[in-house]
C-alpha cells in the first residue's frame, strides 16, 4: 500500500501519478524505463482501466514493454508510431537547466532515441536527484563488446582534458558477466564526481570509436516533475520558465503499486 511506503518511494509515486496527467487520449506516448518510469506506467494503467484513456505506449526496454502490457497499455514500436507527442522518463540526476544523467538502468540508447523522437520530454524524480552540478552519479556510456577495454582506455586518456574531477571508467557487471543492453552492448560507468561542462563532454565521447552513445541528455528535457516524500509535487517548466507546485494524497488501500515499492 502506499501508506506503507519508504519517503523516497512516495516521492517517486506521486511525480508519477502528476506526470501521468500529461497523457491524454489519442497521443503517442514515450514510456521510461527504471524505478520511477515504473510507477508512471502502472498509474498509466489505472487510468486505462478505469477512466478509459486510450493512448498508445512506446517502450524504451523489453521491461518497459512488458510492463506497460501487463496493465493493458497498448504498445507500438517506435517505427510505427514515427513521432511522439510526449516522452515520460526518470533521471538519474538532473540539475537547474534541466540537463540530466540517465542510464543507470542501462537503457540510456533507446531512452534518449525516444525522448529525441518527441515533442516534449517530461523528467519525473524525487527530489534527491537534483543536483547543483551533474556528475556524482556514475555516468554510462554504452560501447560496443568488440574492442572494450580499449574503448575504455581511449575513454580514459581523453578524460584527462576534460573538466571533470574524476576518470576512472568500470565496466558494469550482471553478476559475474558483463551486463548486456537490449541492442547486445555493454556499458562503462564513468566516475566523474563533478562534470564541469556537460555538452563538451558529451560530444567529445560520442567521437570515440567504440562507443554507441552517453547518458548526458543535454537540452531535450522540457519539463520536471519533483516528487517529494509528503505527497508535494513541483513541476519546472524550463521553457515556459514557470514553477507550479501541488499536492497529493495517499490512499491507504490501494493495492495496483504495492509491488513496486523497494
Amino acid at each position: 500500500m502506499t501508506g506503507e511506503l519508504s519517503p523516497i518511494d512516495k516521492a517517486k509515486f506521486v511525480a508519477a501519478k502528476r506526470a501521468a496527467d500529461f497523457v491524454e487520449d489519442g497521443m503517442r506516448v514515450g514510456l521510461g524505463t527504471g524505478s520511477t518510469a515504473a510507477w508512471l506506467v502502472r498509474c498509466l494503467g489505472e487510468l486505462v482501466r478505469d477512466e478509459g484513456l486510450k493512448f498508445k505506449g512506446i517502450p524504451t526496454s523489453t521491461r518497459t514493454a512488458e510492463l506497460a502490457r501487463d496493465v493493458g497499455i497498448e504498445v507500438i514500436s517506435l517505427d510505427e508510431a514515427r513521432w511522439l507527442d510526449i516522452t515520460i522518463d526518470g533521471a538519474d540526476e538532473f540539475d537547474g537547466d534541466l540537463n540530466l544523467i540517465k542510464g543507470g538502468g542501462g537503457a540510456l540508447l533507446q531512452e534518449k532515441i525516444v525522448a529525441t523522437a518527441s515533442d516534449r520530454m517530461v523528467v519525473i524524480a524525487d527530489v534527491g536527484k537534483e543536483v547543483e552540478t551533474l556528475g556524482a552519479f556514475p555516468l554510462p556510456v554504452e560501447v560496443i563488446p568488440f574492442g572494450w577495454q580499449t574503448t575504455q582506455a581511449l575513454i580514459e586518456e581523453t578524460l584527462i582534458s576534460m573538466d571533470v574531477m574524476g576518470r576512472q571508467a568500470s565496466l558494469r557487471m550482471n553478476g559475474d558477466a558483463p551486463f548486456m543492453t537490449d541492442e547486445g552492448n555493454h556499458i562503462l560507468d564513468l566516475h566523474l564526481n563533478r562534470i564541469g561542462n556537460p555538452r563538451q563532454l558529451a560530444l567529445v565521447i560520442n567521437q570515440m570509436p567504440g562507443v554507441v552513445e552517453n547518458g548526458l541528455f543535454i537540452d531535450i528535457c522540457d519539463t520536471v516533475v519533483i516528487g517529494y516524500g509528503d505527497g508535494r509535487v513541483e513541476i519546472r517548466d524550463i521553457n515556459e520558465g514557470t514553477i507550479e507546485t501541488d499536492r497529493l494524497d495517499f490512499v491507504e488501500n490501494d493495492n495496483l503499486f504495492t509491488d513496486l515499492a523497494e
